[in-house]
């Protein structure tokens, strides 16, 4: 579809920088190509990653904008993360979005409104705002977001002057009293979206939001169980890449993709065929989230040798790994179901957060890892202050460990590739 309309019209019609827009997909598209399209041996039915990333900034926008303009969906609702339950924008036939935040864009006009020394993911969303050059921003009608961290919490304040926000309050303990909070919170959000989108939630609407939701989530869990075989059937990369899409595809078609990915995966674990040699070996990445386009570490990782053969993040097992309990019957108890499996997302906003620890050991006995590469974006508190519990975990289970702090720029990558490498060498 991108190669066969001319998507310009429609990027002007969003209030878009058309030029600067224009350097943007043909920078990503020429790293797309560089990464995903030199992998020897991908499964044959990735090819659906390459229709995802050609259609990512064209034919998934129209596709929205269409919807809404045909009256099959009512509004489109972006976020950042993924405490914000896509199942309350679906139940009021809203389309669930992520936003633009996984390159560096705009940064000059970001120093004028936020600090330099803020995390890239911060500055790359405010970035695409201010640059305009992010389809999903513009064609949003409300941005909803979450105080999981203070440099979220506060630049939410300057986004709020450029788009329709609503923030949502995540608490930073696990208890009792903080998931009655929650519960509460959601709830709030519900009421929310009800009122932007004009629909009233039923029972119907929110069971069946859920289970489209869980049968995604369950297709993802079904493709990551074949990452635990030697050799690996299917890169980090395109895994990775699949989970980004999780967050801005539409639901049902994708869900199909992800089976037909995993059914080929798991041909190919019988087969004993992979994307790289049997006893390749085997890493766990854990730490910060990787919104599109950053595959950097990822690229670097397999570039020199390794296989990526999970995700602790919230672009990883944090997405998918639980399901909501699909037994309620009233739209309270639902959406106290959804506030229940949210709550379960170990981010390193919380505190203590011994069970993030416990969930990367058990990833990495369970698939088999020889390493784990904790990674933290730069001047990125919470990660860089858990990464000595992670480094803990993975000494006592006797699973070789490495930390890697970074940004979004390329500048690192040989002195990076030369640590990746050393490290592979010892384990």
């Amino acid at each position: 579809m991108a190669e066969e309309f001319d998507f310009h019209p429609m990027w002007e019609s969003l209030g878009m920088n058309l030029a600067d827009h224009d350097m943007l997909l043909g920078a990503v598209g020429q790293m797309y190509g560089d990464m995903f399209l030199t992998q020897n041996n991908r499964p044959k039915s990735t090819s659906y990653l390459d229709f995802v990333a050609t259609n990512i900034h064209s034919g998934r926008i129209k596709e929205m904008l269409d919807k809404k303009e045909a009256g099959e969906a009512t509004k489109i609702v972006g976020s950042f993360c993924v405490y914000v339950p896509e199942e309350i924008v679906l139940a009021c036939d809203g389309i669930p979005v992520g936003l633009c935040s996984g390159a560096d864009w705009a940064t000059d006009k970001v120093e004028e409104h936020l600090p330099r020394n803020t995390c890239p993911l911060i500055k790359s969303f405010a970035g695409f705002k201010l640059g305009e050059v992010c389809p999903y921003i513009e064609s949003s009608d409300l941005v909803v977001g979450e105080n999981t961290c203070d440099g979220k919490k506060k630049a939410y304040e300057f986004f709020a002057t450029q788009k329709n926000m609503y923030v949502m309050d995540i608490p930073n303990v696990h208890d009792e009293s903080t998931l009655v909070t929650w519960k509460a919170e959601v709830k709030k959000l519900a009421a929310k979206i009800e009122e932007e989108c004009g629909v009233t939630i039923t029972p119907e609407r929110l069971k069946a939001a859920i289970h489209a939701v869980n049968g995604k989530r369950r297709a993802l869990q079904r493709l990551a169980a074949t990452r635990a075989a030697d050799p690996a059937p299917i890169s980090g990369l395109d895994s990775l890449l699949t989970v980004q899409a999780a967050f801005m595809d539409d639901t049902p078609r994708l869900t199909g993709a992800i089976n037909e990915m995993a059914a080929e995966c798991e041909q190919r674990v019988e087969a004993g065929e992979g994307v790289a040699p049997k006893g390749t070996k085997r890493i766990l990445y854990t730490g910060t989230p990787m919104a599109v386009p950053n595959w950097k570490l990822f690229n670097l990782i397999e570039k020199a040798g390794g296989v990526v053969v999970g995700e602790e993040s919230c672009t990883g097992s944090r997405y998918y790994k639980d399901l909501v309990d699909e037994s309620g019957e009233t739209v309270d108890e639902m959406l106290d179901a959804i506030a229940e499996r949210y709550f379960k997302i170990n981010c390193a906003v919380f505190t203590p957060n011994h069970q993030r620890m416990k969930d990367i050991v058990q990833m990495a006995k369970d698939l088999h890892a020889d390493g784990i590469v904790d990674v933290a974006l730069q001047f990125c508190t919470l990660y860089e202050m858990e990464s000595f519990a992670v480094e803990k975990a993975a000494e006592e289970a006797g699973i070789p460990f490495m930390h890697i702090t970074t940004d979004y720029a390329g500048e690192d990558a040989g002195q990076l590739q030369t640590r990746i490498e050393a490290f592979l060498e010892t384990i």
